[in-house]
C-alpha cells in the first residue's frame, strides 16, 4: 500500500491548514523525515511569501525562527532564482528598527556572513532615506578591533568609499581622547596614504598644522602663499613690529635702528601689510622674523628726501624707520634693499625688495 502525500491536506480561500495553540505551545509543528526532507514546506504561486511568519505578541519576538544543526547547517536558509535577496528582512516599525540582525557565537563567528561569486559586494548596504544616514555602519569591541574592516586579494582596495554626489568617500573621524581620524599603514614601497585628484582641485587639502617625519620630494613646482624668506632672529626688546628696520646690538640680539647708514643693519621685520612670511628658518620664542630676501613692507621716512621706486634704502634717524640712500659712500655695508613704490614725504610703508647683502 502506497503512503499517500500529506499527512493533512485542506484548501480554503484563506489558510489550507490553521493550527492554533492558546496554552503557550506551537501552533503548528512540522517534522521532516530523518532521511532528508523539510519540516515545513511552503510554495507559493503568486507575488507574496512560500512561508510567512507574524509575530502580535505585544512583548516582542520572532516573526521566523531558525536552528540549524549542531553538526552543520544554518538557522534560516533563502535561494532566490531572481534578481531579489535570498533572505530579506525588512522592518516598518515608524520608530525605527532592524531589517536584518545577525549575531556570531561568543566562541568566533560574524554577525553577518556575505559571500559573492560575481562583481558585487559580499555585502551591501543602502540607506534610501531623505534625512540620511548610513549604508553600513560597525562598531568595534570595547576591548579592540576595527569598526568595519575589509581585505582585498586583489589589486583594489581593502574598503572602498564612493560618493556619487559632492560629498567625500570616505570619512574619518579620530576619537576625542587620541587617535587619527584617518589612519594608513604601508609594509611594502607604496605610500601609506595616497591621494589622486583627476579633475582641477587638490590631490590633498589640510587645514591645520603639518608635521612630517622625514624627507619631502617634490617634483614640480612648489607655491607658497608669504612673499619674502625670513629668519627668526632674537628680540632686544620687546614690541617691535612688522616692518621695522632692525640692527644688531651688542648682546647679538636685534633692536630697532636709531642712527643713519649704521653698518649693523640686520633687515626689515617680516609681515607688515598683511603679507606674511612665506618661509621662516630657526622659528624660536621671543623673536621676530627678519626678511633674508624677497618683497617686504617697511617703514619709511621721506622727510629729508623723497623716495621713488628703483631708490636704494638704508637706517634712519627715525626709530626703526628706513630713507633713500642720498650718500653712496656711506652707504657701503648699510644698505637694506631697494624701493619698488614711492613715498613723497613724511612717515609711511613702502614695499621693499630685499637680496642677500
Amino acid at each position: 500500500m502506497s503512503m499517500p502525500l500529506e499527512g493533512v491536506s485542506g484548501d480554503a480561500a484563506q489558510a489550507g491548514v490553521t493550527g492554533k495553540n492558546s496554552a503557550g505551545g506551537v501552533g503548528v509543528w512540522g517534522e521532516g523525515a530523518a532521511s532528508g526532507g523539510e519540516g515545513v514546506h511552503g510554495v507559493s504561486f503568486g507575488n507574496t511569501a512560500g512561508v510567512a511568519g507574524y509575530n502580535e505578541s505585544p512583548n516582542g519576538g520572532s516573526g521566523v525562527w531558525g536552528r540549524g544543526a549542531e553538526s552543520g547547517g544554518e538557522g534560516v536558509t533563502g535561494y532566490s532564482r531572481t534578481g531579489y535577496a535570498g533572505v530579506g528582512g525588512y522592518n516598518h516599525n515608524p520608530n525605527g528598527g532592524v531589517g536584518v540582525w545577525g549575531e556570531g557565537a561568543k566562541s568566533g563567528g560574524e554577525g553577518v556572513h556575505g559571500v559573492s561569486y560575481g562583481n558585487t559586494a559580499g555585502v551591501a548596504g543602502y540607506n534610501e532615506s531623505p534625512s540620511g544616514g548610513s549604508g553600513v555602519w560597525g562598531r568595534g569591541a570595547e576591548s579592540g578591533g576595527e569598526g568595519v574592516t575589509g581585505n582585498s586579494r586583489t589589486a583594489h582596495a581593502g574598503v572602498g568609499g564612493y560618493n556619487l554626489s559632492n560629498g567625500p568617500g570616505v570619512w574619518g573621524v579620530g576619537g576625542p581622547h587620541g587617535g587619527e581620524g584617518v589612519h594608513g599603514e604601508t609594509h611594502s614601497n607604496h605610500a601609506a596614504i595616497a591621494g589622486y585628484n583627476k579633475g582641477r582641485g587638490d590631490a590633498g587639502y589640510f587645514e591645520g598644522n603639518v608635521t612630517v617625519k622625514g624627507n619631502i620630494t617634490v617634483t614640480g613646482d612648489l607655491f607658497l602663499a608669504g612673499a619674502d624668506y625670513a629668519e627668526a632672529l632674537t628680540c632686544g626688546e620687546s614690541g617691535i613690529a612688522a616692518g621695522t628696520v632692525v640692527v644688531v646690538g651688542e648682546s647679538g640680539a636685534v633692536h630697532p635702528c636709531r642712527r643713519e647708514y649704521d653698518t649693523a643693519v640686520a633687515g626689515i621685520v617680516s609681515g607688515a601689510g598683511g603679507v606674511a612670511p612665506a618661509i621662516v628658518l630657526d622659528r624660536h620664542d621671543e623673536s621676530v622674523n627678519i626678511a633674508l630676501m624677497g618683497k617686504v613692507w617697511c617703514a619709511a621716512d621721506a622727510t629729508q628726501s623723497p623716495i621713488r621706486p628703483g631708490d636704494l634704502l638704508t637706517t634712519s634717524t627715525t626709530t626703526g624707520h628706513a630713507r633713500r640712500v642720498s650718500d653712496m659712500s656711506r652707504g657701503l655695508g648699510s644698505i637694506i634693499g631697494k624701493a619698488l613704490t614711492a613715498l613723497d614725504s613724511g612717515q609711511g610703508l613702502v614695499r621693499v625688495l630685499v637680496s642677500p647683502r
